[in-house]
């Protein structure tokens, strides 16, 4: 198919029209399942708890077991989700290490 006869799809989260191609293969990356230490499917928006103390990398700080972490987001990658946490920016979490509150 040629680029000129291609559809286009507006894409709300980065505000750009993209070839329909482009958005069927991240729709299919975001099909991952995406699960926490137990096995129960983690979404954007879901709360976590962290099962064990995790040392965070370049900020010096433990995060202890028990600690809740508000509103994750899925990334491509179903072992790794990117959240925030108040002393913590970028912070980005092992599955295998949380659990769905």
């Amino acid at each position: 198919m040629s680029a000129e006869n291609e559809d286009y799809v507006y894409d709300e989260v980065s505000g750009e029209w993209r070839p329909a191609s482009e958005m069927q293969q991240a729709d299919q990356a975001e099909a991952l399942e995406v699960r926490d230490a137990s096995g129960t499917p983690l979404s954007d928006g879901d709360s976590v708890v962290l099962i064990k103390d995790l040392k965070v990398k370049g900020a010096g700080q433990t995060l202890k077991q028990g600690t809740v972490i508000k509103s994750i987001r899925l990334t491509a990658n179903p072992d790794e989700i990117d959240c925030r946490h108040d002393a913590i920016k970028g912070l980005v979490l092992r599955t295998e290490f949380v659990r769905k509150r």
